[in-house]
């Protein structure tokens, strides 16, 4: 009887592989998931995407720096600029989102399309996304001797294309051509900049080192600007349904206009201590 019955299971078992093989090979075009652990990598917007009626939630914080040493608590004491950003994904290629930064009280409204995703079977060998929005500073300027900017002084704008690809289970890497425009860059914002155009081009990276947890990388050097580059170096944890990063920085800018206007310190001399919390949420109905 059981050699009856392992007789039966060697002929069954060629057609259930055949079968998963025949399954695998069918939707040879799957994408490749978790290019980036969220859709923000450091300051950066990345090309991971969110699933239809999902809303990525992210606190952003960046600190003073950290050459005020243990007296001013290595920068915690100095303030941090804190930004708060809500992404609605009106289907699996386009979301929408508003935040609000503390640094001159700028809200932003902005949206991100993925055009394509790099694909496990190499059909599709990077990722590409867009993103675009504007932004109005809210600050009230009562101080000044001459007039306060009005509403459209007050706008500023960004656009960027993201490409990014996974080389291997641990690396991925993206690159980020950038600009913003300010319509008025006012000596009063809190900017170092004083062009309309900003040009740049940001470089994210990712080495994972756990399956939880990454070392995260992120250079923006300015192309038409005597400005500092912006250089991070941080830590990525999931953890409990939400990515934890940690990181130094060299900019207390957050929102992407003022990322490309804002200035930079010195590397190593000027770095800041910075932390965001995402949180993914699942709106839509369970199938």
């Amino acid at each position: 009887m059981n050699r009856f019955i392992l007789v039966i299971l060697m002929g069954i078992m060629p057609f259930s592989l055949f079968a998963q093989l025949e399954r695998t090979l069918a939707n040879p075009d799957q994408p490749v998931e978790l290019i980036f652990h969220a859709p923000r990598h450091i300051n950066l917007l990345t090309v991971e995407p969110l699933s239809k009626k999902s809303m990525h939630f992210a606190i952003m914080h960046t600190f003073g720096t950290l050459d005020g040493g243990i007296q001013n608590l290595f920068g915690l004491d100095n303030g941090a600029n804190i930004q708060f950003s809500f992404e609605f994904a009106l289907s699996e290629k386009l979301s929408v989102a508003a935040s609000r930064s503390s640094r001159d009280k700028v809200y932003n409204v902005f949206g991100r399309y993925h055009i394509f995703q790099q694909t496990q079977s190499g059909s599709k060998p990077f990722s590409l996304s867009v993103a675009g929005g504007g932004g109005v500073n809210t600050s009230k300027y009562d101080f000044l001797p001459e007039p306060a900017p009005n509403f459209s002084e007050r706008m500023s704008y960004f656009g960027q294309v993201m490409l990014a690809r996974k080389f291997s289970p641990k690396i991925s890497f993206q690159l980020t051509p950038m600009m913003a425009y300010f319509t008025n860059p006012r000596p009063v914002y809190q900017i170092e900049g004083t062009e309309n155009l900003y040009l740049a081009l940001g470089f994210s990276g990712k080495w994972k080192v756990t399956d939880r947890s990454s070392l995260a990388l992120q250079f923006i050097p300015n192309l038409n600007t005597d400005l500092r580059s912006n250089f991070g170096i941080g830590w990525d944890v999931e953890a409990g349904g939400h990515v934890f990063q940690m990181y130094f920085v060299t900019s207390q800018a957050l929102n992407e206009q003022y990322l490309l206007a804002g200035g930079n310190g010195t590397i190593g001399d000027e770095f800041r201590l910075g932390f965001n919390v995402n949180r993914i949420f699942a709106t839509g109905k369970k199938k």
